[in-house]
């Protein structure tokens, strides 16, 4: 019974999109509403919880001082780890991070660390030790594009975040420098059709899905592209130029005067 109610789901989602409509009546390029809360963890350095429609997570950042890469002395290290906790769907199970959790750990590291977002060379500390910077995202509910409601937790936790240095002796407390803002924007094709923002049902079952990782000044970040189906090559530049310009609006929109440029 339930193959056969996923088969009608499945039918009557390829038919809206062939009229040009969606299951909750947004416009193709239009996202679900988009929350953020920062500062919500006490114990964190710094923290945020999104939301992009019924889809939730929440991201904590913990800095410890540590030994920098081998090949890296003179750079902060950032660490970013994924839990799909098993509450937030039916899909996630206990256990150690599985291929999904992997791959979105790898997309949210990616924006920030491909975009340049921290500046490493200034998590440097008198002692030789350099920041850790820990990125732990939890998926508190998930009802499709984790991959964008994670990148923006992601980018909110870091800008509330300040360095612990009073505690290790350093000096005092400092923002972290942060001097690029990436933003993902994840859209997926169904028969022909590119959707923005897909909810879990359209993203079920979409034939491809390809985030793209976009900076202040419409910079590639990261590019990172899902599922069994194939692209068009001559559709990739149009995604990606409605994927820019659709975050540099979420941008604004989210972060208004926090940032700039």
């Amino acid at each position: 019974m339930n193959d056969v109610i996923a088969e009608i789901r499945k039918d009557y989602i390829y038919s809206l999109a062939k009229r040009k409509e969606r299951a909750d009546g947004r416009a193709f390029d239009e996202y679900r509403s988009i929350q953020v809360e920062m500062g919500l963890i006490a114990k964190a350095e710094g923290s945020a919880r999104v939301k992009i429609g019924n889809t939730q997570v929440l991201v904590g950042i913990k800095l410890q001082p540590g030994e920098p890469f081998p090949d890296a002395p003179d750079m902060g290290v950032i660490i970013t780890n994924v839990e799909l906790v098993p509450l937030a769907s039916p899909s996630f199970e206990p256990g150690p991070p599985d291929e999904n959790a992997i791959e979105l750990a790898r997309v949210v590291d990616r924006g920030v660390r491909e975009s340049g977002a921290i500046d490493l060379s200034q998590l440097t500390l008198p002692d030789g030790k350099v920041w850790l910077v820990f990125i732990d995202v939890h998926v508190l509910d998930h009802d499709g594009n984790l991959m964008d409601a994670s990148a923006l937790g992601a980018l909110a936790a870091l800008l509330d975040t300040k360095t612990p240095s009073e505690r290790y002796g350093y000096g005092p407390d400092a923002p972290l420098p942060i001097k690029e803002y990436p933003v993902a924007v994840t859209a997926v094709d169904l028969d022909g059709e590119i959707m923005l923002d897909p909810s879990l049902d359209e993203e079920t079952i979409a034939s491809s899905r390809i985030t793209v990782i976009s900076g202040l000044q419409g910079a590639l970040a990261g590019m990172q592209k899902s599922g069994t189906g194939t692209l068009p090559v001559e559709e990739i530049p149009s995604v990606v130029k409605l994927a820019s310009s659709k975050a540099i609006q979420i941008r604004d929109d989210v972060f208004g005067g926090l940032i700039s440029g």
